[in-house]
């Protein structure tokens, strides 16, 4: 099946929000209602001017996506970021989610960010190893931090170095300036091909 990686459009939100709906419904999530297409389309319209959100279309259907977002609002912060990554039950266990990490955090080195973190509402065994398995660590747990589903809930962080830390790093690029390089075809490649590879 033909299948590749590309910036989301703001058409994709009805996608989007159908692939991550379910995971509301579970402690995975700590929203207690699903979102809207409507909130969809105003939540890329924050994220894309500053930070990658990728989908994986196989067949002209969006069947996975992934994005970054920023860590904390204070400044000395401006050089990490959150990621999350949602696969539609179609797409898993089968490199769908690692081929939209891969590019994504080639994204986000290419434009200058040192570190990426996950939350993790735990236990969650699936997801804590995909994540290792793409060499994020463990770095703390915020116990019953989070009521959801009846019971007080426990969020696990992870940590990814994306690239070498410099001395004195200097302020990202936009995503603009990013798609606007020669390297962005190459970040889209990189998790392109490891889907060709499966």
């Amino acid at each position: 099946m033909n299948s590749f990686i590309r910036l989301a459009r703001f058409e994709d939100a009805a996608a989007i929000r159908a692939i991550y709906a379910p995971a509301v419904a579970t402690p995975i999530s700590f929203e207690l209602e699903a979102p809207t297409e409507q909130e969809m389309r105003n939540r890329l319209a924050k994220i894309l001017p500053h930070y990658p959100w990728l989908v994986c279309e196989q067949g002209g259907r969006v069947v996975g996506y992934a994005y970054a977002s920023r860590h904390r609002p204070r400044a000395a912060y401006d050089w990490s970021v959150e990621v999350s990554a949602y696969v539609d039950q179609s797409g898993r266990r089968k490199g769908v989610g690692r081929a939209l990490y891969l590019s994504l955090f080639k994204a986000l080195a290419c434009q200058g960010y040192y570190s990426a973190f996950a939350g993790i509402t735990v236990p969650n065994p699936e997801s804590v190893g995909f994540h290792e398995s793409l060499g994020f660590r463990p770095v703390g747990v915020f116990h019953q931090i989070g009521f959801k589903g009846g019971a007080w809930r426990d969020v696990g962080w992870w940590e990814l170095p994306l690239a070498t830390y410099p001395v004195v790093p200097v302020p990202p690029l936009s995503l603009e300036e990013l798609m606007a390089s020669p390297n962005w075809q190459a970040v889209l490649k990189l998790g392109e091909e490891c889907l060709q590879r499966r």
